[in-house]
């Protein structure tokens, strides 16, 4: 599969780089692509909640009053749920909310996402894009001459000036080609990636 280069400039370029038809034409897989970003997603949840039984709090030994005789509702202990300051009913707990997914699955979900971003001409290639010096009002220009405006900016190695520069950007997203997630190719609306960071990600994908 070949796919035309894009210029600096935003325009269609008459060099073409070579794409992996394992990696760039695969169906697309709905079903497996929701486990990965499910999978991805439940991984970032920290599951440390915590909350306290009646147990657990601290108190509450005596008896507040007498059973019987004094005409107020019975009770047993000041911690009780439906007292203020009581323990939680059915207190949370810490708990491990990550989903295992095989790596070979998770490979053919990011097959999936990439075929399909390039089907919908979401997938732009570049000979190479950097920065000098980080300067953010420079690479926004580069960007909308480019006539992308919520990108994800992917390369084989992260240029330092380009990462500075793009952090202020809240719709321009900056990876290097090891770390991509389904969650990123998905949110953003064009993802632009160099020939280097192509020929990388056929390396690890295929």
């Amino acid at each position: 599969m070949e796919l035309a280069l894009t210029t600096a400039t935003g325009k269609t370029s008459k060099k073409t780089v070579d794409l992996s038809e394992a990696i760039f034409t695969a169906d697309f897989n709905q079903d497996l692509v929701h486990q990965a970003v499910t999978s991805y997603l439940a991984g970032g949840r920290s599951g440390t909640r915590a909350q306290k039984t009646r147990a657990e709090v601290r108190g509450g030994g005596k008896k507040p009053w007498r059973q019987k005789g004094t005409g107020r509702a019975r009770s047993g202990t000041i911690r009780s749920p439906i007292w203020r300051s009581g323990g939680v009913t059915f207190a949370a707990k810490p708990h491990d909310f990550s989903k295992k997914l095989n790596k070979k699955m998770y490979r053919a979900a990011m097959r999936s996402i990439f075929s399909e971003l390039a089907r919908n001409e979401r997938l732009m290639v570049i000979d190479d894009f950097r920065m000098e010096t980080p300067k953010t009002k420079e690479l926004s220009a580069k960007l909308a001459a480019l006539g992308v405006d919520k990108v994800l900016l992917i390369t084989d190695d992260l240029n330092e000036a380009l990462f500075l520069s793009a952090r202020n950007l809240f719709k321009i997203g900056i990876c290097e080609v090891g770390y991509i997630d389904p969650v990123s190719l998905v949110r953003f609306d064009k993802v632009l990636m160099t020939v280097s960071a192509i020929k990388k990600l056929e390396e690890l994908l295929v």
